[in-house]
């Protein structure tokens, strides 16, 4: 019976227990106009983000729970990422949908997932890393070469955009889901990116977040129209992280206060006092810690536990090596933003 019951106890209590503590680490500044905000929680959504710092969907977490509807926030994923201790079984729990990147396998789950949302009661959000991978300087180095070689606006802060993701979609939510919220995040540049280990040992980050909404209505009616639509709007998210790495100056929509809602901390508390108490009577009930066959258990499963975070967070770490290339000439769409 000991084994079971600390299965169940630790890592549900460590889900919710972490979870909680998570989202109120992140301080995030939010930049949108007022009638945006205004709608934020209340009508479905399809974000689609740049993947810039190894705890995006952190962010998204942050953003869905202080608008109230982290409940019913789901997110495309990789495969792997389910797979991953207490946080990745939580996504796979509440049904986020996860790719192979085998394009072949993949668009058949993707429309299987998008019509299972078609039916959900409430308000939710879809969130969509269109790069399909995080953001690393070997990364834009391949996605530079890339550009060039297709004569396409060659990056600097950004990766280019697969599109296949996106126009599937686009055309199986349209009826659903009203509303695109353009999401495009960054760090302060006087401070570390921030990491799934900083936000364990309780180490507060700050992330700039702007979102533009689009009505879905307004988007192209080709599936080339709307992929193509995708990248002009990677181009500009581009130029907005360019502006903010020479000017200082992130957005020119209005700072929102998201405020911190004192319900979360409650349940934290909440949660912490029941894993502590059932704790407490799981090792009394046991006499776990009455036997050195006990306390040998202990001591294993406690390594255990130790050995499944440093998974957990070594996954979540991406590469950081550096580039010295040198960039062509910026493409004259992205100059004009850089200077509206």
């Amino acid at each position: 019976m000991a084994f079971p019951a600390a299965i169940v106890i630790l890592p549900i209590g460590t889900l919710f227990i972490l979870s909680g503590l998570i989202v109120n680490v992140i301080q995030v500044e939010l930049y949108t106009d007022s009638e945006t905000f205004q709608l934020m929680g209340k009508e479905s959504a399809l974000l689609i983000c740049n993947h810039r710092s190894d705890i995006d969907w952190l962010i998204g977490w942050v953003l869905a729970q202080r608008t109230g509807c982290l409940g019913s926030t789901v997110a495309i994923m990789k495969k792997e990422v389910k797979y991953l201790p207490v946080l990745g079984w939580s996504m796979w729990f509440s049904d986020y949908l996860f790719l192979e990147r085998n394009w072949a396998k993949d668009e058949a789950a993707l429309k299987t997932g998008f019509q299972h949302l078609n039916h959900i009661p409430v308000p939710f959000w879809l969130a969509l890393f269109v790069e399909g991978t995080r953001f690393t300087h070997t990364k834009l180095l391949a996605a530079q070469e890339f550009a060039v070689s297709r004569g396409l606006p060659v990056p600097r802060n950004v990766l280019i955009p697969r599109t296949k993701g996106f126009v599937t979609a686009v055309e199986q939510t349209q009826g659903t889901i009203p509303a695109i919220y353009d999401c495009t995040f960054a760090v302060p540049k006087n401070e570390t990116s921030p990491t799934l280990l900083r936000m364990i040992k309780g180490i507060s980050c700050s992330v700039k977040v702007q979102i533009k909404r689009h009505k879905m209505e307004e988007l192209p009616e080709t599936s080339d129209g709307i992929a193509q639509w995708c990248k002009e709007t990677f181009v500009t998210k581009d130029a907005i992280l360019e502006k903010y790495n020479t000017t200082n100056i992130f957005s020119e929509q209005e700072l929102q206060q998201l405020g911190r809602p004192k319900r979360s901390v409650m349940v934290i508390i909440s949660w912490s006092c029941l894993l502590g108490f059932l704790l407490y009577k799981f090792f009394k009930w046991t006499s776990l810690l009455s036997t050195w066959q006990g306390i040998i258990f202990t001591l294993l499963f406690l390594v255990l536990v130790t050995v499944i975070m440093e998974i957990l967070i070594h996954s979540s770490e991406s590469e950081r090596s550096k580039s010295n290339m040198i960039l062509p000439t910026q493409d004259p769409m992205k100059q004009k933003l850089l200077h509206s």
